[in-house]
């Protein structure tokens, strides 16, 4: 073989070797963009499905937009033949048919749809409640104890007769054949311990306690006061067993007049309509009713008939006595050191247990003051001082009740 013979199958050999990787690259190459075409296909997927989602949710909501509006209103009456009565928004009421998924769900009171062409009932909707309900003080099971009331023994022993035992032993009252108090009236001076009371109780029986101002049932529109009491009732019937505890009573409950201007006969409805559910209250019943007021003798006499509030315990200023045990419940957390609670129940004449509560605040703000880790009798002495003078400037006499 020549020498250009083996130069010339050197060159083939050449070619076909490039041609070989130029083959092999253009593979790998096309492999990887297949790969990122698919990658790129599953992402254009799932963005398509979303879109997809998306567009049926918009189709939904906009055939929400279209759809008539329903009428709401309440159901009066269920009939036999599975028709109702219903009352709806705009006043008029009618015999209606039932849409057969409602039949065994609704009942008088019930708050439904209706359809705005025929006028049938084709939905149940959820009983409303006044944000007023929703923003009442309550407590599942306070935790007050009697322990932490002072100085009220006797009127302790009355709402444990009146309130306690109809929820806990109402076989003590069959026994005797007698019905138990319906409602109970606490009266006093401000800051007495008739909330307190009220708390220890609903602790010692384990009942919700459910407390309403009688100004937040002053309402400004006709009938909105006597709603919210209806609601305020049916809601403490649903928490129950509960202490309903209305304070500040006297102001939808004072004596009604015949020279009375449109707020007068608003707030005079609102009573009215409180007096109803009174009656409606079984005394034995899971919900016990209890008011306090400051001024017993402005109340209405419907409200103090019997039947009503069949009890009335008046939470009277603490002699030196009550004022010795009330000092050691409000300072039995306090770090304090040789103080004599006998004087300081005797230099602290006609005041309160707010006032004492008030009183063991300040001495140990005396003694956070000085840096002290203590509170000594000197701190207590100045607190009272303060809080006696505080007191007489804003011109307070204890008030005297019949």
């Amino acid at each position: 073989m020549s020498d250009s013979e083996g130069e010339s199958g050197d060159k083939q050999d050449q070619q076909y070797y490039e041609q070989a990787n130029y083959l092999v690259n253009y593979s790998k190459h096309l492999e990887r963009r297949l790969r990122a075409l698919e990658t790129e296909k599953q992402l254009l997927d799932a963005e398509r499905m979303r879109l997809e989602r998306e567009l049926q949710v918009i189709r939904s909501e906009l055939e929400k937009l279209r759809t008539p509006p329903l009428l709401a209103g309440y159901v009066i009456e269920v009939l036999t033949d599975g028709r109702a009565i219903v009352k709806s928004s705009t006043g008029p009421q009618f015999v209606v048919q039932v849409a057969r998924s409602l039949t065994d769900k609704i009942s008088s009171g019930s708050k439904v749809a209706l359809n705005q062409r025929n006028f049938a009932l084709v939905e149940l909707l959820p009983a409303s409640e006044d944000p007023a309900v929703r923003a009442m003080e309550v407590e599942e099971r306070p935790s007050v104890s009697y322990s932490d009331v002072g100085g009220l023994e006797e009127q302790i022993r009355e709402l444990k007769e009146a309130v306690e035992l109809p929820l806990l032993r109402p076989e003590l009252f069959e026994q005797v054949g007698i019905e138990p108090p319906k409602g109970v009236l606490l009266y006093g001076a401000p800051g007495t311990g008739k909330t307190l009371l009220a708390r220890a109780v609903a602790h010692e029986t384990k009942a919700t306690f459910v407390r309403v101002v009688g100004s937040e049932l002053v309402r400004k529109y006709i009938g909105e006061g006597a709603r919210l009491v209806r609601e305020i009732f049916e809601y403490a019937r649903k928490k129950k067993p509960t202490i309903l505890f209305i304070d500040e009573l006297d102001a939808i409950g004072s004596k009604r007049i015949d020279l009375a201007t449109s707020g007068d006969r608003e707030v005079q409805r609102t009573l009215m309509q409180l007096l109803s559910e009174m009656d409606g209250f079984n005394p034995r019943g899971d919900v016990k009713l209890a008011g306090a007021t400051n001024r017993p003798d402005i109340l209405d006499p419907a409200l103090l008939r019997p039947g009503r509030f069949d009890r009335f315990i008046e939470i009277s200023m603490p002699d030196e006595k009550a004022r010795f045990e009330i000092f050691k419940i409000h300072a039995r957390k306090i770090n304090k050191k040789d103080v004599d609670f006998n004087k300081l129940a005797k230099i602290t004449l006609d005041t309160t247990g707010a006032d004492i509560r008030s009183i063991c605040v300040e001495a140990g703000m005396f003694a956070i003051r000085k840096e002290k880790e203590y509170v000594t009798q000197e701190d207590f002495i100045k607190a009272v001082q303060k809080v006696m003078t505080q007191k007489a400037k804003a011109g307070s006499e204890p008030t005297h009740y019949v």
